[in-house]
């Protein structure tokens, strides 16, 4: 979404945003939209706004108890500018949140352990006829070699591994379109989806299309994920429940410091559920 569209929507907006009397300026919530994708200009406006009105109730209450900012620099040494260093020293002064117990944790991992398990394993090959998205004529021509190739492995299928190597576009074509063991998400969704449909041994009957073209592939094998134990995951769940309720309580403080401002432009229910999303 480019900042003249959101201006835009900005332009046509009545209310001015403003907490304790400070004025966020529509320029600086154009700015904000980089950081708040969103399926319209109004809904991008309204994300940012609520954005740089918590980001004002929190550097409110800092100046108001006399924080100094003490900015520090992350693993890759971007430094943290002065409001960013008096939001976080708030919050770390007086958000406290206990860490999750170990029967907390047990609860969780109980009530999810269905969900709790290894990826799954796709041992799998594939031949790729590449086109780029923008070659029409490309595209065309590598569907069509993709189609005459199944055709082919349909009566021979023992042919696969060479016709990788003589056709396929893929640096796995020279081990006969071999591509290890893989897990959802290390290729395209594309590809994830005609992998979970296929039967160990079975060939896709129609090319699977990509972003990269065209691509036939073989399952060979199928690995299922399988439950993992607590010992396993403790540390995960730990995390997890810790962020879920630093979370909560964020949102709780903030909503108290909304209760005693002034807040024009915006209404502050929206302030609470963002929050609540963020992580």
């Amino acid at each position: 979404m480019s900042c003249a569209s959101v201006a835009a929507a900005i332009e046509s907006w009545v209310n001015v945003v403003s907490v304790n009397g400070v004025v966020i300026s529509r320029e600086a919530i154009a700015r904000e939209t980089q950081h708040h994708p969103a399926a319209t200009p109004a809904e991008a406006w309204r994300q940012s706004a609520t954005a740089l009105v918590i980001r004002q109730l929190l550097l409110d209450e800092a100046l108001r108890l006399g924080l100094e900012p003490a900015p520090v620099a992350d693993s890759e040494g971007r430094k943290e500018t002065n409001e960013e260093a008096l939001a976080r020293q708030l919050v770390e002064a007086r958000v406290k949140t206990p860490m999750p117990d170990e029967a907390s944790c047990r609860r969780y991992y109980e009530q999810n352990r269905k969900r709790i398990r290894s990826a799954d394993l796709f041992e799998a090959d594939h031949i790729l006829f590449a086109a780029a998205p923008s070659n029409a004529a490309a595209r065309e021509s590598a569907k069509c070699d993709a189609e005459a190739t199944i055709a082919m492995l349909h009566a021979e299928p023992h042919r696969f591994g060479d016709l990788a190597k003589a056709h396929s576009a893929c640096p796995s074509g020279q081990h006969g379109g071999d591509l290890g063991q893989i897990t959802r998400g290390a290729t395209t969704a594309e590809f994830d989806k005609a992998l979970a449909t296929l039967a160990p041994g079975e060939t896709t009957a129609a090319p699977v299309e990509t972003r990269f073209g065209f691509h036939v592939i073989r399952l060979r094998q199928r690995i299922e994920g399988r439950e993992l134990p607590f010992e396993a995951v403790h540390q995960r769940i730990v995390d997890y429940l810790a962020e879920s309720v630093e979370r909560r309580a964020l949102a709780q403080y903030v909503s108290i410091l909304a209760g005693a401002a002034n807040i024009t432009g915006i209404e502050f229910g929206a302030c609470e559920t963002q929050l609540n999303r963020k992580g």
